[in-house]
């Protein structure tokens, strides 16, 4: 088989929208997505969705949406908004089991329930009352024009302002400074045939049948950076290595802003940290593993508590997007990286909208249950310098005699 590459995303993202753009979609996106004489007073309350959720009253009315769809109102009409004129410009003829056409905000909530709830396509056309193929067409219409409408919401940082906002974060959780990251990669597990030797190449270390997500996260669970969809029998190193993260911070084109100095004649320069599948780099640093001295033990302490938030992420990822948790049965592997590319901008997107159903979410860090931790014996010297010196730093053992170079 041809060579297997990550998923691309888009180069033409917008520009990032302010908190005013937010307020203002949320509150017309509704009122804009149906023509006057069609629209109902309250979407929720018309005959399309209380076939989802029976007759409701007006005080559990807001619970039972959020419940169902595992989002807000807010977020739900922002949502609307990115993607209303992408799906009105596709002719379709979707309609519910009474006949009636299935608006835009009808197929948006019909995408966002195949997403978030993980259900089978026959189970959710049961539920809404639609054909499991017209499930299946809008979920992938909806995940198009995601990509298209939703980029700007998973970008690295573009300014020097975000960037220093991110690093004195990371600091607060417990003091190491000049962090702009944390990274970690999640196994999405799938079924495929076995009769097929091709499919081999997904069969990871673990015996499963499984896609790779390596992601890149901020202090507040953001995705900075994310490349999807090489096969589970690589490695985390292997997958960073083949990533443009990789290739941007070897050349000096990402982690390239300012430096700290920890001690006169000493700098540190930006980097992030992963776990001890990655390498140890100049810009990504790992933990101590063997036998480690004071010093060594105190660094990874600092580092593990900080590392968890990319732990979290993934783990919050597979919980509110169900779709993606749990094994798939027979995904299309085309297809599979731009759904959960779709699920990570939807991620961040909750987040962004201040959505107070992420805080819901459970804090577990179990996004891998039953893997093992990698090993990555690959060092570079100037990494295990810079890692010295932080953890020398730390311990208040940092003098000009003891710097490494």
């Amino acid at each position: 088989m041809g060579p297997i590459r990550g998923f691309k995303r888009r180069k033409k993202a917008e520009k990032k929208v302010d908190q005013n753009v937010f307020d203002a979609a949320s509150a017309s996106a509704l009122s804009s997505l149906q023509p006057q004489s069609q629209r109902p007073l309250d979407w929720w309350d018309d005959d399309f969705s209380k076939r989802i959720t029976g007759p409701s009253s007006e005080s559990n009315n807001s619970k039972k949406f959020e419940s169902f769809f595992k989002i807000s109102r807010k977020t739900f009409n922002y949502i609307c908004s990115l993607v209303k004129e992408d799906l009105r410009a596709r002719q379709s003829n979707f309609t519910g089991s009474n006949g009636k056409p299935l608006s835009v905000t009808d197929q948006v909530a019909v995408a966002l329930r195949r997403l978030s709830s993980g259900e089978s396509l026959s189970n959710i056309g049961d539920l809404l009352g639609i054909n499991q193929s017209t499930v299946s067409q809008i979920t992938w219409r909806f995940v198009e024009a995601m990509e298209e409408r939703g980029l700007h919401h998973l970008c690295w940082p573009s300014t020097e302002a975000e960037m220093e906002e991110i690093k004195s974060n990371f600091e607060k959780i417990c003091g190491l400074p000049n962090c702009c990251g944390s990274i970690d990669t999640t196994h999405i597990v799938m079924t495929l045939p076995t009769v097929d030797r091709s499919n081999d190449v997904w069969i990871d270390r673990e015996k499963n049948h499984s896609m790779l997500l390596q992601a890149i996260v901020d202090p507040d669970m953001r995705f900075r950076d994310v490349i999807v969809g090489y096969p589970g029998s690589l490695s985390d190193a292997l997958v960073l290595q083949n990533s443009s993260f990789y290739k941007l911070s070897e050349e000096g084109k990402r982690l390239n802003g300012k430096k700290i100095e920890l001690q006169e004649g000493m700098e540190l320069g930006e980097y992030i940290i992963g776990d001890s599948g990655f390498p140890l780099l100049s810009w990504l640093l790992t933990p101590y593993q063997n036998a480690l001295s004071d010093h060594q033990t105190e660094f990874n302490k600092r580092h593990s508590e900080t590392q968890v938030v990319a732990q979290i992420a993934l783990a919050r990822l597979k919980e509110m997007w169900r779709i993606i948790h749990g094994v798939m049965w027979l995904p299309d592997k085309n297809r599979l990286p731009r759904i959960i590319f779709v699920c990570c901008l939807l991620h961040n997107i909750v987040i962004d909208m201040e959505d107070k159903g992420v805080d819901e979410l459970p804090s577990s860090h179990q996004h891998d249950t039953d893997y093992r931790q990698q090993i990555c014996e690959t060092v570079n010297k100037t990494g295990i310098a810079v890692r010295d010196n932080l953890s020398l730093f730390f311990s208040g053992k940092l003098s000009p005699s003891t710097l490494s170079s």
